[in-house]
C-alpha cells in the first residue's frame, strides 16, 4: 500500500495535469503522511538536493545560451549548417538537426535549443514548402542532442544522483559519441524521408559567402572548445567553464556581434531564472522522491523482482529497459 501512495499518486497527479515537479513533491509529502514519517525530513531532503557547488553549472550554461540565441549566434549557427548540407534534398531539415548539434555544444540546454533553433528553422523550413508538423517534429528531435552532448545538464544532474562518485567531465566525455551517433543517425533519416517525399533541395552557397559565413560563426563555435577543451585539459571544473563561457558569450554578443540590447538583458535574465527555478524544484523534489523510494526499499525490491525471473545479465539488461 505504501508504494501505491508514492508511485501511484504521482502517476495520478501527472493524469491530471499537475506539472511533474510538483507530482513529485506531492506524492513524497503524501507518502510520508501515510508512514507517519516527518515532514521536515521530507523538506530537508528537498533543500539538499538543490544545496551542490556544482549545479551552479546549469544556470550559467542556461544564460550562455540564452545570451547567444537571443544576440543572432543561432542565426548564425544556421548559416553555417547551411554551407555544409543545406544543398542537399532536404536540406533545411538537415540543417536543422546540424545547427542543433552546434548549439547544443555551447547551451547543454534542449530548452534552449528548441527556442534558439527552432525560432529560426521552423519558419524557413514551412516557407520553404517542407509540412509544418514534419518541421517541428525535426526541431524537437534534434533539441534531444542537447541531453547527450557536453555541456549537457542531465550530466551534472546524474553525477550528483550518483552521490558524486562519477565525475561530470567523464560523463561529459562519455556523451560526446552517443550525441554525434544520434545526430547522425537524424540526419540520415531525415535525408531518407526527403527523398521519398522529394522534398525541395537548397543552393549551394559560393565559396567567398561561405567564408565570411564561416567568419561571422567563428566566435561563437570558440565557446564549444573553451567548454570541452578546458575542462578536457584540466585547466577548469564544468562549473567554472560554465562561467567563462557565460563571460564570454556575453563579450561576442555586446562587442563584437552588437545584434542585442543592453535594455533587453533584464529580460532575459528574467526568462533565465525561471528556468533555472524550474530545473532546480524538479531536482529537489525528485531526490526527496527517491529518498522516500529508498525508505520503503522500492529499489531493492525490483531488483530482487528482475533477478527472479532470470539470473542472466544480458535478459536483465532488456528486461530494465523494457
Amino acid at each position: 500500500m505504501d508504494i501505491f501512495i508514492l508511485i501511484g499518486g504521482f502517476c495520478i497527479l501527472c493524469l491530471l495535469g499537475v506539472p511533474v515537479a510538483y507530482a513529485l513533491g506531492l506524492a513524497a509529502i503524501f507518502t510520508a503522511l501515510w508512514i507517519d514519517l516527518p515532514l521536515e525530513a521530507v523538506m530537508l531532503k528537498t533543500s539538499d538536493g538543490m544545496d551542490d557547488f556544482a549545479l551552479l553549472a546549469i544556470p550559467f550554461f542556461i544564460l550562455a545560451g540564452g545570451i547567444m540565441a537571443e544576440g543572432g549566434m543561432a542565426t548564425r549557427i544556421v548559416n553555417l549548417a547551411k554551407v555544409f548540407v543545406g544543398f542537399i534534398r532536404g536540406g533545411l531539415a538537415l540543417v536543422n538537426i546540424l545547427a542543433s548539434t552546434f548549439f547544443g555544444c555551447i547551451s547543454g540546454s534542449s530548452v534552449a535549443d528548441t527556442a534558439a533553433i527552432g525560432s529560426v528553422m521552423i519558419p524557413q523550413m514551412i516557407q520553404a514548402g517542407y509540412p509544418r508538423l514534419f518541421a517541428v517534429n525535426v526541431t524537437i528531435a534534434g533539441s534531444l542532442q542537447p541531453l547527450l552532448i557536453p555541456p549537457s545538464h542531465n550530466a551534472v544532474i546524474y553525477s550528483l544522483a550518483a552521490g558524486g562518485t562519477i565525475s561530470v567531465a567523464h560523463l561529459f566525455i562519455a556523451g560526446i559519441i552517443p550525441g554525434l551517433m544520434l545526430g547522425l543517425s537524424l540526419m540520415c533519416l531525415c535525408f531518407y524521408i526527403a527523398r521519398r517525399d522529394n522534398f525541395p533541395k537548397g543552393e549551394v552557397i559560393p565559396l567567398r559567402r561561405a567564408i565570411k559565413i564561416a567568419g561571422e560563426a567563428f566566435w561563437g563555435l570558440v565557446t564549444v572548445f573553451i567548454i570541452i577543451g578546458g575542462i578536457l585539459s584540466g585547466i577548469f571544473t564544468p562549473t567554472e567553464s560554465a562561467a567563462v563561457a557565460c563571460i564570454y558569450s556575453f563579450l561576442v554578443t555586446m562587442f563584437i556581434y552588437r545584434d542585442y540590447k543592453w535594455s533587453e538583458l533584464p529580460l532575459l535574465i528574467g526568462r533565465v531564472v525561471r528556468t533555472v527555478g524550474m530545473v532546480m524544484i524538479m531536482i529537489g523534489f525528485s531526490v526527496a522522491f527517491g529518498y522516500m523510494m529508498a525508505i520503503m526499499q522500492i529499489p531493492a525490491k525490483v531488483t530482487d523482482f528482475f533477478v527472479a525471473i532470470s539470473s542472466d545479465k544480458y535478459t536483465f539488461l532488456l528486461l530494465i529497459n523494457v
